[in-house]
């Protein structure tokens, strides 16, 4: 192998490393606990470019409880005096230049049997008291529901079929939903044991699918969050141009799909781009000035993680077809000259006339039929 082939693969290893969105995990990556007790997950970065910036957030995208408290590195997440409204999914986010990623813990609250009890609400006014009570039982053992998913998040190509598998334990044995937060199920789905299918998915389809297990005791959610990727769709504007020698060329590459995606212009038929041509990181080609040698079709070439798509734009450069006319004097007549004289005296005539206003040139003429 010589220098330059060891020196370009060294460059490639170090520009994928380099170049790497974050990979994270959560540990625990669920959770139950009774109400009262606290509770820690941390967030743990595997690879990635530095520096890497962690975010901890509801997976409904709620505000934290007051409850929670995040740690100074921002790795750490910590539930004190659990209550039932920490119950529910906290997601992790891994932000660097190249990407972001995210995993999720799921945590479970259960209410401790010695809550039990009748709960009395008074309301008081200077006109008297009224009160409503509520009889509270809470139970022991496996008999609350508690969902889990396969999957708490996933990624899936535009068009591909998904399934979703939710599992619950429980006496008596929960019943399960399905449902996507603040949107309605895709229309093209199913659900059969708990299994949620969809078919043909597209970039709408993106979000938080929730899974719902419910019996007597109470209730139990998991969630899984799908991200649905697309290949690149490229297009060119203007896709034809006609120009002049020393006009300036101006192209632009546009997609859209999933990112990030890199842009690569060439020229059909030709192993480089014209002298002097310049291109841009978001899929623009110019050309300063350009010359006739320069038409021709041009490709760019979009590609992202998934696949790659092409579009072309056709240049023609054509010299201007005007051809500059000369205007020359009119003459009215022409007699034959008789002599030298005559000769002389029709020239000075002549010079008089295209040199004479419009408005002398009849004179002029009756002057020179009556010689």
């Amino acid at each position: 192998m010589d220098f330059s082939s060891a020196a370009l693969i060294l460059c490639s290893l170090l520009c994928s490393v380099c170049g790497q969105a974050p990979v994270v995990s959560v540990q625990p990556p669920t959770a139950t606990v009774r109400q009262g007790e606290s509770v820690s997950f941390r967030c743990q970065v595997g690879s990635g470019a530095q520096p890497i910036q962690l975010e901890w957030r509801r997976a409904n995208n709620q505000a934290l409880p007051d409850n929670v408290k995040i740690g100074p590195d921002g790795s750490v997440l910590t539930v004190a005096n659990a209550r039932p409204g920490n119950q529910g999914q906290y997601r992790c986010v891994a932000t660097n230049f190249a990407g972001r990623s995210t995993a999720t813990a799921a945590l479970n609250v259960k209410l401790r049997p010695e809550d039990s009890g009748v709960y009395i609400c008074q309301a008081m006014n200077n006109e008297g008291v009224t009160e409503v009570k509520v009889v509270i039982i809470v139970e022991g053992g496996p008999g609350a529901p508690v969902a889990s998913v396969s999957a708490t998040e996933m990624t899936v190509v535009e068009g591909h079929t998904v399934s979703m598998e939710c599992q619950a334990s429980g006496s008596p044995t929960p019943s399960i939903t399905w449902s996507k937060l603040r949107a309605p199920l895709p229309w093209k789905h199913t659900v059969v044991g708990g299994v949620l299918t969809l078919t043909g998915v597209g970039r709408q389809d993106s979000g938080q699918y929730i899974c719902n297990a419910t019996n007597v005791h109470g209730y139990s959610e998991a969630y899984t969050q799908m991200e649905v990727e697309s290949p690149p769709y490229a297009t060119c504007l203007p896709d034809q141009v006609r120009l002049q020698p020393r006009d300036a060329l101006r192209l632009q590459c546009l997609a859209h799909g999933s990112h990030p995606m890199q842009f690569e212009w060439s020229r059909v038929g030709r192993a480089n781009l014209p002298a002097g041509t310049e291109t841009t990181k978001d899929g623009k080609l110019l050309i300063a000035r350009v010359k006739l040698s320069d038409s021709g079709t041009y490709k760019c070439v979009v590609t992202n993680h998934i696949g790659s798509s092409e579009a072309l734009a056709k240049v023609i450069v054509k010299a201007s077809s005007k051809l500059e006319r000369k205007h020359l004097p009119s003459v009215t007549s022409i007699h034959p000259l008789t002599s030298q004289t005559d000769q002389r005296r029709s020239e000075d005539k002549l010079r008089i006339v295209e040199e004479a206003p419009v408005s002398t040139h009849a004179q002029l003429r009756t002057a020179h039929m009556q010689e």
